[in-house]
């Protein structure tokens, strides 16, 4: 029997099940559908009961961490800097200055305001530091302490512990340093972790990850380098004069980049002036510290002459090779086959307050400022063995005895102590273990009873500290007079 076919404009009756069993059947699902509903659910569940709970346990954690380290700190991390990156990165996006200026960016792109708005956050968050005192002072210091005392001696030569606890508590601290090395960062994070955290500017190679994440992790922060964009700069600037008017404590590197030549260059003035520009209008003083940087080898020598004598800045290491010399220094360290890099020294100078150089000079231009610390930073770069040998042989202009080079050696170092030079250790075991270090790397080469100056562009990377400091005291005029007598 057929059923009867419902006439156009009638309604048709759906029959209903009243039956309670069908209501709660089987329903027949795919398996990767049962997987979504349940990944959703546990989703849901974690965002709305264990996740704050999460945050909140370790969140008291980190408080209780925070508040031990203070106590042993010569100078607490400060409230800045333990803010959520979400926030510091909203504090710069709303800033007024940078506000303003995603309006003239938005005017002169023709872009939508929206769009320049998402621009500057993407600068913000590509800028502001996660820094985590977990990373900084369980990783990162036992491992910059450790790779430190892998690869060199290190010494501190000048440390003043006096002037540096006198700095008043509310000041910002900033380190200008030269820059000589990659390891810079490291020693120097290591080396004040008991005073103090830091906050670097990290040029764009650090920019991959995970290094990236350790890096800011760490508190430093990614700039780009010679940028035309106004935006960006901007964000930059608010970035740095907000942390300097909140105390964060920096460290900073004037030129910019790594020597090519060995010898400390001009200074960069970018961060400088954001600096200068935003103590002359707050209240916290401002304080520099120079710090002086030495090596008897530099890591990257041969990679920074070759980018001297090319023009071409460009450093590529392959992640393998590094890992596989890395893995090489550790066997032959553990046999007892090698020794270091030998020796590494770091001097601090005396304190610089910024209000005393404002009022000598209360129109202190970014120029003068950065002219200032470069000439403090170049008097307390320490002298080691392996550059004072460097500067006696090619001073001696050809072959000479080992006995006349170790005594050339310590005549100029002798001169350079007269002229006020920081001097590492130089006693006649550090300029054997220098001459040698210099043969086994082809910079001095043995020609009988005589040595005489093997790969020149190496040797001349490594003296060049030495001669720019001896250029330095052949300049100055003699006490009693001055420049233009």
């Amino acid at each position: 029997m057929t059923a009867a076919r419902p006439v156009r404009g009638q309604l048709t009756r759906v029959p209903v099940c009243r039956d309670s069993a069908h209501m709660f059947g089987t329903v027949e699902i795919p398996l990767w559908l049962l997987v979504l509903i349940l990944a959703f659910a546990a989703v849901t569940f974690a965002s709305h009961f264990l996740f704050p709970s999460v945050r909140w346990f370790f969140r008291r954690r980190m408080e209780r961490a925070v508040a031990e380290l203070n106590r042993r700190l010569h100078r607490p991390i400060e409230p800045f800097k333990l803010l959520e990156r979400h926030d510091r990165i909203q504090q710069i996006v709303y800033d007024p200055q940078v506000l303003a200026a995603t309006l003239d960016h938005a005017r002169a792109t023709g872009v939508p305001r929206n769009v320049a708005f998402e621009t500057a956050r993407r600068y913000a968050r590509e800028i502001v530091p996660g820094f985590s005192a977990s990373v900084y002072f369980g990783f990162s210091v036992r491992a910059a302490r450790w790779l430190s005392q892998l690869l060199y001696r290190v010494q501190v030569v000048s440390p003043d512990e006096t002037e540096l606890r006198r700095v008043a508590p509310e000041a910002t601290v900033i380190f200008v340093m030269n820059h000589r090395s990659n390891m810079d960062y490291v020693l120097v994070t290591w080396l004040v972790s008991s005073r103090m955290t830091l906050s670097y500017a990290v040029g764009e190679w650090a920019r991959v990850w995970p290094l990236s994440w350790l890096i800011r992790s760490m508190g430093a922060y990614f700039i780009r380098r010679q940028t035309p964009n106004p935006l960006y700069r901007k964000v930059l600037e608010r970035y740095v004069q907000t942390a300097t008017a909140e105390g964060v404590a920096q460290a900073i590197f004037p030129e910019g980049r790594l020597s090519l030549t060995g010898r400390t260059g001009a200074p960069r003035l970018g961060l400088l002036s954001y600096i200068l520009a935003e103590a002359k209008q707050r209240q916290r003083p401002v304080v520099f510290v120079p710090v002086g940087l030495g090596y008897d080898r530099v890591l990257e020598d041969k990679l920074l002459v070759a980018a001297g004598e090319t023009g071409v800045r460009r450093f590529r290491a392959r992640l393998a090779l590094i890992m596989l010399n890395v893995a090489r220094m550790l066997w032959r360290r553990l046999w007892g086959r090698w020794q270091g890099f030998g020796g590494a020294a770091v001097s601090f100078g005396h304190p610089i307050p910024l209000d005393r150089l404002l009022a000598e000079d209360p129109a202190l231009t970014p120029e003068a400022l950065g002219d200032r610390l470069m000439q403090d930073v170049q008097r307390v770069i320490p002298v080691l063995p392996v550059p004072l040998v460097a500067a006696a042989l090619i001073a001696a202009g050809g072959p000479v005895s080992r006995s006349a080079l170790a005594q050339a050696a310590q005549a100029l170092g002798a001169r350079l102590r007269a002229a006020g030079a920081v001097m590492a250790a130089d006693d006649g075991g550090g300029l054997e273990a220098a001459v040698q270090s210099l043969i086994d790397r082809g910079m001095i080469l043995v020609d009988g009873d005589r040595l005489r100056v093997g790969d020149a562009a190496l040797l001349g990377f490594q003296a060049a500290p030495v001669q720019q400091m001896q250029d330095a005291a052949a300049a100055k005029p003699p006490q009693g007079e001055t420049a233009g007598t």
